[in-house]
């Protein structure tokens, strides 16, 4: 991974008009996002994001560190048998949830055997589906079998979420655990006033020695990037994430602030409805593709952060396969669309998955591309709750509402079978995952399939180049580009680090008194 960093030389001009005051207490720091949680259950959501939030809360058996490199934390140490169906774990002993209860191999069983039930309709169903029985051979000791080999298992159970939350407490709760997280982490959740904020307080009885350092942590979401920005120098904020782009250069003349820009495993796409007309059409779809100048879009919506897409899996991704991207050629989309019998164009609408101003500047742009081979669209960028509703939960994928989407998302557990399977897979259309494309080709189906139980690492990358290939053959998506991950914190701040799949490391956050 190639980091960039902004050295802080000297103070924002025209936004203060007098020296910087904190307004943060000791050891109480506050964390600003883009977007907000819609859940606080790690078990039912895909937007990185809310991981993060609920990251203070809660803890799974492993995690990824920064650099995506899987470390132990519940768990101590794991067995596979040869046939690769059998994981015995031995767990670490002494953890209590933040109600007291003992963590155990029942908390682990009651937690994978929730996600497991079809009738919860959560949304990791799809990550843990392989599993077939889940045994909690002593208080220390469990045992987790197959359906068949699985050979990203370990980075499904890092991922932030697989979590263990508290066995009495979704007793208690039952689906309003949603609203009420109780788990192993470095924090006891204290109110979520949504919209505004997510706070969590110290937990006495973390199991980690000196952890957490800071009494408490605050997580603010805040949609506009101007807003982030002017948060961090009137100091009320200790983090940013993201940025705004154009900022960047100037937000690192404050000698108050650290600002970092570092690539990402995170990729903007416009997926495309297949199941409606005119995006059943190739020639509509690839002509979308080519009318769309990603340099262009990558200097005006991300100020250079960014780089045209190669592909559907970026590079950093696990058996990612770069292609070449696809050239900016507006009289090619004007041919192929007359030839799909759209000489005038058509029209139709474009949602984003985001209300940052980064995202309205992608969707403003995207809009002007395609109107250029006369194509006109409508634009909206969709709340949080419009956007579960609306895309992610839509429950008929004949009526499903989604026509042109603006989104990105990033293979939380570092390999390529997370960075496709959830979004182009025939298993994955909404509402289990996130297939907004409503694309289906079992040649690719099959490959995937077969990836996923191959332990050849020369099979594997074959098999998933081989799926990447057809997929851009396809054209479901036009793929945009990969960002960068651009964050800053107070110099009084740290221990937080943004990971490159947009996810944050804070465990160790502390503050300089």
């Amino acid at each position: 991974m190639i980091a960039r960093s902004l050295l802080a030389t000297g103070l924002l001009c025209g936004l203060l008009a007098g020296p910087v005051t904190s307004a943060l207490a000791a050891g109480d720091p506050v964390l600003v996002l883009g977007n907000q949680p819609e859940t606080l259950d790690p078990y039912n959501t895909n937007t990185t994001l809310t991981t993060a939030v609920t990251k203070s809360f809660y803890e799974g058996l492993f995690e990824f560190d920064k650099d995506l490199k899987v470390r132990n934390v519940l768990a101590e140490s794991y067995e596979v048998s040869p046939d690769g169906l059998i994981y015995t774990f031995k767990l670490r002993e002494g953890v209590k949830f933040h109600d007291g209860t003992a963590f155990d191999a029942n908390a682990v069983k009651t937690n994978l055997e929730r996600v497991l039930n079809p009738e919860n309709h959560l949304a990791r169903y799809n990550q843990f589906n392989r599993v077939k029985t889940v045994e909690a051979v002593s208080p220390g000791v469990v045992r987790i079998t197959l359906k068949e080999p699985f050979g990203p298992f370990i980075n499904s159970l890092a991922h932030a979420s697989a979590a263990m939350i508290s066995p009495a407490a979704l007793q208690k709760w039952g689906k309003d655990i949603a609203f009420h997280p109780v788990g192993t982490g470095p924090f006891t959740f204290v109110e979520w006033k949504q919209t505004d904020s997510v706070k969590g307080a110290k937990f006495a009885g973390y199991w980690h020695a000196g952890l957490p350092k800071v009494d408490s942590i605050t997580w603010k979401p805040v949609p506009e990037n101007g807003t982030r920005a002017a948060m961090l120098q009137t100091g009320e904020a200790d983090f940013a994430f993201p940025l705004p782009y154009e900022q960047a250069k100037a937000l690192g003349e404050n000698k108050k602030l650290k600002v970092i820009a570092q690539d990402s495993i995170i990729l903007r796409y416009l997926s495309m409805n297949m199941l409606q007309k005119p995006f059943d059409d190739l020639r509509v779809r690839q002509a979308i593709n080519y009318a769309i100048n990603k340099e262009a879009l990558a200097k005006v919506a991300f100020s250079g952060y960014a780089s045209p897409a190669k592909g559907v899996v970026p590079a950093g991704v696990l058996y990612a396969h770069p292609m070449a991207a696809w050239p900016y050629d507006p009289a090619k989309a004007r041919q192929l669309l007359k030839e799909a019998g759209y000489p005038n164009g058509f029209e139709t609408i474009l949602w984003s998955g985001y209300t940052t101003s980064t995202a309205q500047k992608a969707i403003q742009f995207l809009q002007q591309q395609l109107a250029q081979v006369g194509i006109k669209v409508q634009t909206q960028a969709l709340e949080p709750g419009q956007r579960v509703e609306w895309v992610q939960t839509a429950p008929d994928p004949k009526t499903a509402r989604v026509r042109l989407y603006y989104i990105g998302w990033s293979s939380s557990t570092g390999e390529a079978d997370w960075a496709l399977r959830p979004l182009l897979s025939t298993e994955a259309w909404p509402p289990k995952l996130s297939n907004t494309a409503y694309y289906s080709n079992p040649e690719v189906d099959a490959l995937l399939a077969k990836a996923l139980v191959t332990t050849s690492d020369a099979e594997k990358a074959d098999l998933y180049a081989k799926a990447q290939e057809q997929i851009v053959k396809d054209a479901p998506w036009a793929p945009l580009v990969t960002e960068q991950n651009l964050y800053a914190t107070s110099a009084r701040l740290s221990g937080v680090a943004v990971m490159p799949d947009g996810n944050i490391d804070s465990r160790q956050v502390a503050v300089a008194p």
